[in-house]
C-alpha cells in the first residue's frame, strides 16, 4: 500500500471551541488532513491542557496560544510548567523582558517561544486608546519583532500585512513567522482587522497560517482544510 502524504503543517487550525470534547470531535472529523492545531486561552478552563496532551498522543503538533504577560519571575515559572506538556509553540507578549523570561523558563525543552507583535484584532485607534507609541501600526509591529528576536524569541506572531517586512529583517533569519488574521477568499473577517488570504500570507514570508472559523464552522471541515492547503504556494 503506498505511503500516505503527510499533511502540510503550514496550516494551523485554531480550535476556538468552548471545551475539549467538541474540539476532539472536530479533530476526528478532520482526520489526517491536518497535522497542527492551536489551543488558545479561551479553552484553558475547558480542558485545554488535557486537550493538548490528547492531540500529542494522536501524533498532532500543538500550538499553545496563551499570550503570557506578567512580571519576569511569573512568566518564567509559567513557561517552565507549560514546557512539561511539550507544546511545539507557545506564545508570550513580545515585550523583551517577557520574552527573556519565557526563554529562561523554557530551558532545554524543544518548545519554541513565539512573541506577539501587535494583535491582529487591533488597529491604530485601538493603539491610541491604549496609549501605545504613535506611528504606523506596521512599523510598530516590525520593531517589536526585531526587539523580540534580540531577546531570544524563536519566532513572532504578526499579521500577514507585516510578514514581508519582518522577514526582511536580518534578525529574522532562521526565525518563524506565524500569521493569524488569515481568511480564505470570500470569508468574513470576523473580529480580525488586518487580514489576508492564506496564499498572500505565505508569499509575504509567513511559515504558518492560523485559521479557525472558516474550517471548524464549515459543513465539511476536512474539505475546507484541504482546499486551503491546496491554495498555498
Amino acid at each position: 500500500m503506498p505511503e500516505q502524504p503527510r499533511p502540510d503543517d503550514r496550516l494551523i487550525v485554531a480550535l476556538d471551541l468552548p471545551t475539549a470534547l467538541p474540539a476532539l470531535a472536530l479533530v476526528d472529523r478532520i482526520g489526517p488532513a491536518v497535522s497542527f492545531y492551536k489551543v488558545g486561552l479561551g479553552m484553558l478552563t475547558g480542558g485545554g491542557l488535557a486537550l493538548a496532551t490528547e492531540l500529542a498522543e494522536k501524533g498532532k503538533r500543538v500550538f499553545l496560544d496563551l499570550k503570557l504577560f506578567d512580571i519576569p519571575a511569573t512568566v518564567e515559572a509559567a513557561v517552565r510548567g507549560l514546557a512539561r506538556f511539550a507544546p511545539d509553540f507557545l506564545t508570550v507578549h513580545g515585550d523583551p523582558h517577557v520574552v527573556r523570561a519565557a526563554v529562561a523558563g523554557r530551558g532545554d525543552a524543544p518548545t519554541r517561544i513565539l512573541a506577539v507583535t501587535v494583535l491582529t484584532s487591533l488597529d491604530r485607534a485601538d493603539l491610541d486608546e491604549a496609549l501605545i507609541v504613535p506611528g504606523p501600526i506596521d512599523a510598530i509591529a516590525v520593531e517589536r519583532a526585531r526587539r523580540a528576536f534580540a531577546a531570544g524569541a524563536d519566532g513572532v506572531i504578526a499579521s500577514p500585512r507585516e510578514a514581508g517586512a519582518i522577514r526582511a529583517l536580518p534578525e529574522a533569519r532562521g526565525r518563524l513567522i506565524v500569521t493569524p488574521g488569515v481568511r480564505p477568499e470570500g470569508a468574513a473577517p470576523g473580529d480580525q482587522k488586518r487580514i489576508a488570504t492564506p496564499a498572500e500570507a505565505i508569499r509575504a514570508g509567513a511559515d504558518h497560517v492560523v485559521i479557525g472559523r472558516p474550517i471548524w464552522a464549515a459543513p465539511d471541515p476536512a474539505a475546507a482544510a484541504r482546499a486551503i492547503i491546496a491554495s498555498l504556494p
